[in-house]
């Protein structure tokens, strides 16, 4: 195996806040890295969500070695661990993972990581498409595309009769639910109908 130049950095991640992350930080230490080169996160989430990880990424530099107990621990799905694992490649950024006994540094090993960084990106694109074709298929459909609104047409109905007879938009919005801005834009419609 190839002597990293840089630091080791360590990396643990648990998915809930009753797992203890005391296994992984004593693997981790066992293997070199020094315990206050050890980034973790407690819960499940997207990286904004990983303050650690986040931490990590803006300290690694170039010819550091990122070190985890195993893969799946970049990422909470397989998509997630191979974005990240093509984040550190393409900055130069070994990684290490002791449960799988890749390392980066490796001819081997690049050429196993590359594989899943690419397949995540495979992954992303084709994730990509099928969300459009389903777009296009409920378009096709007379279906509605996006989020669903917030309102039934009887309850848009009730909503612009209020208005007309003279409930403050203030009121609409509380009564209803929804932000003073929906409101106005529900009851523009049938403002320029009457005045048309």
């Amino acid at each position: 195996m190839t002597a990293s130049t840089g630091t080791l950095i360590g990396y643990a991640r648990v998915s809930t806040a009753r797992q203890s992350l005391d296994q992984q930080v004593d693997a981790l230490v066992d293997s070199g890295v020094r315990a206050e080169r050890i980034y973790s996160d407690k819960l499940s989430g997207s990286r904004s969500d990983r303050p650690g990880l986040a931490q990590l990424l803006d300290y690694v530099r170039e010819g550091d070695t990122v070190v985890v107990v195993g893969i799946d621990r970049l990422g909470r799905s397989a998509a997630e661990v191979m974005t990240t694992i093509k984040t550190l490649l393409d900055r130069d950024i070994v990684i290490r993972a002791l449960r799988e006994c890749v390392d980066s540094s490796t001819p081997t090993g690049r050429a196993v990581l590359g594989i899943m960084a690419s397949l995540a990106e495979l992954e992303l694109e084709l994730g990509r498409e099928r969300r459009a074709s389903a777009r296009e298929a409920r378009s096709t459909r007379g279906l509605s595309v996006g989020r669903p609104r917030a309102l039934t047409n009887d309850k848009i109905a009730v909503l612009r009769r209020m208005h007309a007879a003279g409930e403050p938009v203030s009121v609409l919005a509380q009564t209803f639910g929804v932000s003073r801005a929906t409101v106005y834009r529900l009851i523009e419609p049938s403002q320029s109908a009457t005045t048309a």
